[in-house]
């Protein structure tokens, strides 16, 4: 089999030639500190993994009075175009700091400036100041926010291009300047997961809300999916882990929004990966019966989640693919090549045996070692149905 058709089948819960091996999201700053420059591609190749093409294309609703914005011309990690509108125009101003670059994002709208500070090192950005404030700024959001489209036919010149070379990967729309593809994760990311969880009990027809409003713009941008040659999509996000929340708010708050999102994705021709970087265990049935068509990341005790491999596949392993289990902090430095190539086994053997697994480290890295990534690849690749 090729990557591809490895994947593919993974996906539909059966077995394929050997098991497949990839990683999550590739850093920028490793490829280029560790990896002396290399792309995306010539890392998979590099070192004999299973390849992933993210594509992320989005076009907008000329009829809406949208377009992209002009300032956004060249997008970063996992970004595509900005759409904007004359009610919806963006302004991005730097903001002084000893230690770290400091911007302040702003969306200016014909009733008030909503804004957000970002902040951002070598390695990633994130959020000190946001952009909900006072709950009334969600009706402005409700009422001026823009819808993206996904651009089928740049994701299928890409998907073309790509060939069998591996999977065409993307993910759901999330809001502009800081956000991630999940109803319930972009709502953290724009008030703040604390506030966020004080809110399920102090005012929840607020919160259900502002999810809706999230939510409607996703379900554009989804139903403009059809035909799009994407192999997956991911939903979901941290915040929606057991880690973080309990699964009472996860089953009223999380999931009617995100099963709705999955449910649409399906009729229009897309399969889904529910992302939950934390804990699963308490939650397992209740993501499968959400009936996304894969889950991750199955986060190991030893990187802080609570993922037993062996009896998750118990559980769920007959209804979705399965992809992560793998310990990158442990196992990817500070070890021996065989540590390595033991945990893979570990994994394959909790997860594999008949099919719907693919090994991936729980969520992406930041440090690796070369040697113990060469472990890793080669292990999975002997490991054969």
């Amino acid at each position: 089999m090729d990557s591809k058709s490895r994947f593919i089948t993974a996906l539909h819960n059966r077995i394929p030639d050997r098991l497949p091996v990839t990683t999550h999201h590739l850093m920028p700053t490793f490829l280029d500190q560790v990896m002396q420059g290399m792309n995306e591609q010539e890392f998979f190749n590099h070192f004999g993994l299973d390849s992933i093409k993210w594509v992320n294309e989005h076009t907008y609703l000329p009829d809406r009075g949208e377009f992209y914005d002009p300032i956004h011309t060249s997008p970063g990690f996992l970004e595509a175009r900005r759409i904007c509108s004359d009610n919806w125009r963006v302004e991005i101003t730097e903001v002084p700091h000893p230690k770290y670059r400091t911007q302040r994002f702003s969306i200016v709208t014909p009733v008030k400036t909503l804004s957000m500070i970002l902040q951002s090192d070598n390695y990633t950005t994130w959020v000190t100041e946001k952009l909900i404030r006072e709950k009334s700024d969600i009706e402005i959001i409700a009422k001026y926010q823009t819808f993206p489209q996904c651009d089928v036919a740049r994701v299928n010149q890409i998907a073309g291009e790509y060939g069998n070379r591996g999977l065409i990967r993307g993910h759901i729309a999330f809001f502009d300047g800081y956000g991630q593809p999940g109803c319930w994760q972009d709502a953290a990311c724009l008030f703040g997961i604390e506030k966020l969880i004080m809110a399920t009990f102090e005012d929840p027809l607020w919160v259900h809300e502002l999810l809706s409003i999230i939510q409607e713009r996703k379900i554009s941008y989804v139903r403009s999916l059809g035909g799009a040659k994407f192999d997956l999509l991911e939903l979901g996000g941290g915040d929606a882990s057991t880690t973080v929340i309990s699964p009472a708010i996860f089953n009223e708050f999380v999931a009617p929004y995100d099963a709705k999102l999955i449910q649409i994705a399906h009729e229009s021709g897309q399969r889904i990966v529910y992302h939950t970087c934390g804990g699963m265990m308490p939650i397992l049935e209740d993501i499968a019966s959400m009936e996304p068509d894969a889950m991750e990341t199955f986060t190991p005790p030893g990187m802080g989640a609570d993922v037993d491999l062996a009896r998750a596949k118990k559980i769920i392993g007959d209804k979705v693919c399965m992809i992560g289990g793998f310990d990158q902090l442990h196992f990817f430095t500070g070890c021996t090549p065989e540590e390595t190539r033991k945990e893979v086994r570990r994994c394959f053997e909790a997860a594999g045996l008949g099919g719907g697994f693919i090994l991936s480290p729980s969520d992406h890295f930041f440090e690796a070692e070369p040697r113990l990534i060469k472990a890793y690849a080669d292990e999975a690749k002997n490991c054969i149905y």
